[in-house]
C-alpha cells in the first residue's frame, strides 16, 4: 500500500531554498548571480550598462541595425565606417570604436569614430603594436583595464592618457578566407571591463564577421565582372588571347601605379565612349 505524499501549502512553496550541486560538490543557491573574478573590483563599464545587463530586445535591435547599415553599404570601407560610428554611439561609456581589417598581402584597413583616441589609433596602426592588432594576430580577446598604464604597449601609454582613453576591449574578427582584424571599444575611464559590454561587443563582432564576408564576396564578383569586360576589350583591340590580355592589363596597372580594377573600369569606359562617338 503506497503512502500518500504530504502536500506543501502553496504559501510555503516559495520559502524553500532550491540548491544545486556544482561539479566540485559545493552547493550554491539556485538564484542566478553575476560572476566576477575573485578579488577584482566591481567597477568599470558594468556600472555604466546597469545591473540588469543588455536587454535581449535592445541587443536584437542593435544587431538588426548593424545588419541594415552594413548590407546597404556601397563599399567595404563605407561598411567599416558605419560599423565604427554605430558602436561608438550605441555602447554606454564608449568614447571611441575602431575597426581594423588585415587582408593577406595588403595594408591594414582602419575605420574609427568617437570623441577621443585619434592619436592612440594612429600610433597603434602606424607602429604595428597595440591591443587591436594583438587581438587580430592572436585571434583572442584582448583587454586593458587602463591603457595609459599598460606596460604591454609603452608606446601608447602617454597618448592614451592625453586622449582620455581608459579601458579598452579588442574583439578579434575573422572574415573567412579574406581577412582578420579586430573591433576595439575604448572607454573614457580606467577600470575592469564589465561582462555586459563584452557580451554586446562580441555579439556585434560575430554579426559583423558574417556581413563583412558577404561584402567581400560582393566586391569580388563586381571586380571580376569589370576585369572580364576589360579583357574582352583588350582582345578585341589587340587580337590577342585571354592570357595575353590579362598580362597587358596587369602590366598597364603596374606602369600607371593604379589598382587593376581602376584600369579595367577606365578601359571599359573609354571603349564605351568610343562606340558612342563612332
Amino acid at each position: 500500500m503506497s503512502v500518500p505524499q504530504r502536500r506543501v501549502p502553496a504559501a510555503q512553496r516559495g520559502t524553500r531554498s532550491h540548491r544545486r550541486a556544482t561539479p566540485s560538490g559545493v552547493t550554491v543557491s539556485g538564484r542566478p548571480r553575476r560572476l566576477v573574478a575573485a578579488g577584482r573590483p566591481r567597477h568599470g563599464s558594468a556600472d555604466l550598462l546597469g545591473a540588469g545587463g543588455p536587454h535581449p530586445v535592445e541587443l536584437a535591435g542593435l544587431l538588426h541595425e548593424v545588419t541594415m547599415r552594413l548590407l546597404t553599404a556601397d563599399t567595404l570601407q563605407q561598411a567599416l565606417d558605419r560599423l565604427a560610428a554605430l558602436i561608438a554611439g550605441a555602447l554606454p561609456g564608449a568614447t571611441r570604436c575602431a575597426v581594423a581589417l588585415i587582408s593577406e598581402g595588403g595594408p591594414v584597413t582602419v575605420a574609427a569614430a568617437g570623441s577621443a583616441g585619434e592619436t592612440s589609433d594612429r600610433l597603434q596602426y602606424g607602429g604595428g603594436t597595440g591591443p587591436g592588432l594583438e587581438a587580430a594576430r592572436t585571434r583572442a580577446l584582448v583587454t586593458s583595464d587602463d591603457l595609459g598604464a599598460d606596460e604591454r604597449w609603452p608606446e601608447l601609454t602617454r597618448a592614451a592618457r592625453a586622449d582620455g582613453i581608459g579601458a579598452v576591449a579588442a574583439i578579434p574578427l575573422d572574415v573567412r578566407r579574406t581577412a582578420v582584424g579586430a573591433l576595439s571599444v575604448c572607454l573614457g575611464r580606467p577600470g575592469e571591463i564589465g561582462p555586459d559590454l563584452l557580451l554586446t561587443a562580441m555579439a556585434v563582432a560575430g554579426q559583423a564577421e558574417l556581413l563583412l564576408g558577404e561584402l567581400h564576396r560582393r566586391e569580388a564578383r563586381t571586380e571580376g565582372a569589370a576585369v572580364d569586360r576589360a579583357i574582352g576589350v583588350i582582345i578585341a583591340q589587340r587580337g590577342c588571347g585571354v592570357q595575353e590580355a590579362h598580362r597587358i592589363l596587369r602590366d598597364s596597372a603596374q606602369r600607371l601605379g593604379l589598382d587593376q580594377l581602376v584600369v579595367a573600369e577606365r578601359l571599359v569606359s573609354a571603349a564605351a565612349r568610343k562606340r558612342e562617338n563612332a
